[in-house]
């Protein structure tokens, strides 16, 4: 406890003032919001009328007794309980099974969670419960603990998706579902048909169950997940994107921001092989190539996902997926051209009124950018701190706040200001995993097993 006290007192004596050298992000054009403002408290320059807190930090003793974990990445929000005034931030932490133990939530001489997914990870979700009117941290908890890299994921209709980004490790590879109702850490909730591979982000389309599902390899491929129904969400067919007339088309180059091809889906006969070949499977069918597919996210019926690495300077691409049955288009939305107008696109998220955000993973000082519906690129932040990339990008159901890490240095941040309105009131908090459902795991497995087929949405009123 002493080790991890100390650490946490490091972290904590940084000041927040402390800056690298600033250089005015640029795009091409100003965004709506204004110029930035450079941050007096030297965390995040912002338009004007915004501004930013940290709500959590690693180390920060969370109310299960437990410790905020390091690395934080992916996250979503969600409302809370009907009536309960209160929203919940799901949020990934994204440590390896080489990284320290200080860097997990179990303190030296602290019991772990009972229910630990496997020993060898020290990775998981956490919880972070809020005022929905005034985002004050009410509590935090573990959720899941013992998977490995969880990087990104995504909210789905049975709460968060934590997706593993990796497959070095027996039993890991995988997705799995999070209750955001969870006061303390549960069983992992594996969805063996979403596939083993090096997963990072997951979207949901709430009305017809099917999942869509990024790679973060340098040759990775893009997938979905069709449910034989409604009733099984998560029992059925994982397919991966060919393109029409193109098979195994290379995505990352030569290629035009406002491109749109025709789309279909080759099947993925074994999707959880012990060896790391589903994309291999897929590119022998024709699927197309995508360079580090990351962040991922489903709007109006559309999927947005970000490829890290591709275009012409190997500084990232945006997707759009527009899908019809077994066929639609995919445009590519936006890329990279000039490091200073977008540098390595990560995490993405599109806000209750439209646009698309997202955070940067590159090697300059990492900024929020903001995309309207032509593809433009524009900043809306620019981050100060130390600790480099920025993850986990993600809004409050209302939108009246944006959420997103600092990863390097642990923390979590809170940026409020006037955002437009949503162009709908927010949506029914919907249906979360039964937190009494059977996952699938007697007593005593040394590792779980998958829930049975579909496990059972439930609505709050359950």
């Amino acid at each position: 406890m002493l080790r991890r006290t100390l650490l946490q007192g490091a972290l904590a004596s940084i000041p927040l003032a402390f800056m690298w050298r600033r250089r005015t992000a640029r795009a091409d054009t100003v965004s709506r919001y204004g110029e930035l403002v450079p941050d007096p408290g030297g965390i995040m320059d912002l338009p004007p009328g915004f501004s930013c807190r940290v709500i959590s930090r690693r180390g920060d003793l969370m109310s299960d007794g437990y410790l905020t974990p390091a690395k934080p990445d992916g996250m979503a929000c969600f409302a809370g309980p009907a009536g309960s005034g209160t929203i919940v931030l799901m949020r990934n932490h994204e440590i390896t099974s080489s990284d320290p133990a200080s860097y997990g939530p179990v303190a030296d001489g602290q019991t772990p969670p009972p229910n630990r997914y496997d020993e060898a990870g020290n990775a998981g979700v956490t919880r972070v419960v809020m005022d929905a009117e005034t985002f004050e941290v009410l509590s935090s908890n573990l959720v899941v603990f013992g998977t490995v890299h969880n990087c990104s994921g995504g909210p789905s209709p049975w709460g968060w998706l934590t997706c593993e980004e990796t497959v070095a490790l027996r039993d890991h590879g995988y997705v799995y579902a999070c209750s955001t109702t969870a006061e303390s850490a549960q069983p992992a909730v594996r969805i063996d048909g979403y596939g083993r591979m090096q997963h990072e982000a997951a979207a949901v389309d709430p009305e017809t169950f099917v999942a869509y599902l990024t790679e973060d390899r340098p040759d990775s491929c893009f997938y979905r997940f069709v449910p034989a129904s409604r009733d099984t969400p998560w029992q059925g067919k994982l397919q991966a994107l060919r393109i029409v007339g193109h098979d195994t088309m290379d995505t990352a180059s030569g290629h035009r921001a406002g491109d749109t091809w025709e789309i279909a889906w080759v099947d993925i006969d074994d999707p959880t092989p012990a060896d790391d070949s589903v994309r291999r499977t897929a590119q022998a069918r024709g699927a197309a190539v995508f360079v580090r597919g990351e962040g991922c996210w489903f709007h109006d019926g559309s999927v947005y996902f970000t490829a890290t690495e591709g275009g012409p300077l190997e500084r990232g691409q945006i997707f759009r997926l527009d899908p019809d049955g077994d066929g639609g288009t995919i445009t590519l939305f936006a890329q990279s051209e000039d490091v200073d107008v977008l540098d390595m696109a990560d995490n993405i998220t599109v806000a209750p009124w439209g646009e698309v955000f997202t955070c940067e993973d590159g090697s300059n000082e990492q900024c929020i950018r903001v995309i309207d519906e032509h593809g433009t690129v524009t900043t809306f932040g620019q981050n100060v701190l130390s600790g480099g990339e920025l993850t986990g990008i993600c809004f409050s159901p209302d939108g009246r706040a944006l959420f997103i890490n600092v990863q390097g240095r642990g923390v979590t941040l809170a940026i409020t200001g006037p955002f437009p309105a949503p162009k709908r009131p927010p949506p029914d908090p919907g249906q979360l995993l039964d937190p009494d459902a059977d996952t699938g795991r007697d007593p005593g497995d040394p590792a779980p097993r998958s829930p049975p087929p579909g496990g059972r949405p439930t609505t709050r009123d359950d």
